[in-house]
This record gives structure tokens, sequence and C-alpha cells, in this order.
């Protein structure tokens, strides 16, 4: 139950968890609500997992954000996510939604 980010370059990305007000997610599962920020760090220590563990802030209940859908998704419904959490990843440089589902 939490809002997982892995696109680091994002002025909402604060050590893997998103910190916006709310999420909008396009018809093409990508998170709309993505801000670049060039002074982000770009290394991605998940890669690394196994080997040392990353950084991650506490987790942030989908219930305290608004995330608003307009995917042709099994967790949209009438234009709200009604997923337990979702995951952003950085996905050819679109922050894209991984909990997508295609209804």
């Amino acid at each position: 139950m939490d809002i997982r980010c892995r696109k680091l370059n994002c002025k909402f990305n604060d050590h893997f968890t998103c910190r916006a007000k709310n999420i909008d997610v396009t018809r093409t599962a990508v998170c709309k609500s993505f801000v670049f920020d060039a002074e982000k760090p770009k290394e991605d220590t998940t890669k690394q997992l196994f080997e040392r563990t990353p950084k991650f802030a506490p987790m942030r209940d989908s219930k305290t954000i608004e995330i608003k859908c307009n995917a042709k998704c099994l967790m949209n419904h009438a234009g709200k996510c009604v997923a337990n959490g979702i995951t952003i990843n950085d996905y050819r440089a679109k922050p894209y939604c991984l909990t997508f589902l295609e209804d």
C-alpha cells in the first residue's frame, strides 16, 4: 500500500517514495505529474539490491493521495486508481506506471 518511484530525477522523488500532492496517470500509463529536476542524483541504487540495501523513504499510503488515471486499466475506477499502491519506473525515459494492468 505505497507509492514507489524509480524516476530518480523527479523533484517529487524522495528515496524512491513519491511526495507529489496528487498523481495523474495518462492513457498510456505515464505519470503526468513528473517534474524533471536536474539537481537530483541519477544512480539507481536498487540495481544492486542484493549487494547493498538502498535507502528508502518511509512508505506513503495510497489513501493519502489522489491518483487520477486515464489508462484503460483494471485498477481504474471512474478515473481514479483503486490499487493498494503503485510503482512508477524509469521506462524509456518516461515515468511509466508498472501497476498498469490492461483492461
